[in-house]
């Protein structure tokens, strides 16, 4: 039996095994994609503390040597349900087994909505992005394209439109849903075209070398190509807390209801990162909850 459980080994999990070590816990991160996160799909990163720039990938890798340095146990597989046994100890089922531990920390994290495109899983990270603080600078003068038209895709845009030479926002309803100021603000904009009531219809280019444009088709079902070598998806996150559902409360959206304390309704269970309810999702938050869930779950254990 493991101390702690993590589930989900992007920077929340990987930070709360990293802080869990050091207070002497056991630590078994358990993840059913790619260790590191989101964050692996950011082919350039500038605003992690301490590194002027480093790829997204890199920065896992560094994240996971780190954990396993500490003597965190790392398992690939996909967590399905947790349940609690009659000693008050926590059981983690997997579609490769079943794992044991005396309290559970939950950073799921939340996944990007796509558009459903052909190839797109394929694209992300090859032209395909979510995150213009991460990857915007990368796209410096060049066409870039802004899929949604809320308060998201809205920052987005702006901060895009400081760097690229043009961005066009294609936006499926015949307005804008975002703030009026930040609409505003977009509209103002020289470089920035802003296509209503039309929809994203297929990525051009390969994802071995890139997106070349993006064809959209508009209501009445024209279709035109317009120059993107960067997409940048905005239309929501999709927590990734349905199965932990009777463990945690979620708020309408179904993210975990906890504070910047990470503590859930149920003892023993925390939560860490963008599966929590929170304004902000940058990895600099995502790490801070890591640590802050670690250390809640350490003096929990200790206190029993």
């Amino acid at each position: 039996m493991t101390d702690i459980i993590v589930v989900g080994g992007g920077p929340a999990g990987l930070t709360a095994a990293i802080y869990a070590r050091r207070a002497n816990k056991s630590v078994t991160v358990i993840e059913k994609d790619a260790f590191g996160g989101q964050i692996t799909h950011s082919p350039k990163v500038e605003n992690i503390p301490g590194f002027e720039e480093i790829t997204g990938v890199a920065f896992a890798e560094r994240l996971v040597d780190q954990a396993l340095a500490q003597g965190a146990e790392m398992e690939a597989a996909e967590v399905t349900a947790i349940c609690r046994e009659d000693d008050g100890t926590f059981t983690a089922i997997t579609d490769e087994g079943s794992f044991e531990g005396r309290a559970v920390i939950l950073a799921t994290g939340a996944r990007h909505r796509l558009l459903g495109l052909a190839d797109e899983e394929s694209f992300i990270g090859s032209g395909v992005s979510f995150c213009a603080v991460c990857d915007g600078a990368y796209y410096r003068d060049r066409d870039v394209a802004v899929i949604g038209g809320g308060n998201s895709a809205l920052q987005e845009a702006l901060l895009l439109a400081d760097l690229c030479h043009k961005v066009t926002v294609v936006q499926n309803l015949a307005y804008l849903t975002g703030e009026e100021k930040l609409a505003g603000q977009l509209r103002a904009r020289p470089n920035v075209e802003i296509l209503y009531s039309t929809l994203a219809a297929k990525y051009l280019g390969t994802p071995a070398d890139g997106i070349t444009g993006l064809v959209v088709r508009s209501e009445s079902g024209e279709e035109r190509t317009i120059p993107a070598d960067g997409v940048f998806v905005a239309v929501g996150l999709e927590p990734q807390n349905a199965p932990f559902a009777d463990w945690i409360a979620l708020d309408a959206r179904g993210y975990a209801d906890s504070d910047e304390g990470c503590l859930t309704v149920t003892s023993g269970v925390f939560v860490a990162g963008d599966c929590r309810s929170k304004r902000i999702r940058q990895v600099t938050t995502a790490a801070a909850d890591g640590a802050v869930a670690a250390l809640a779950a350490c003096d929990w254990i200790d206190g029993r």
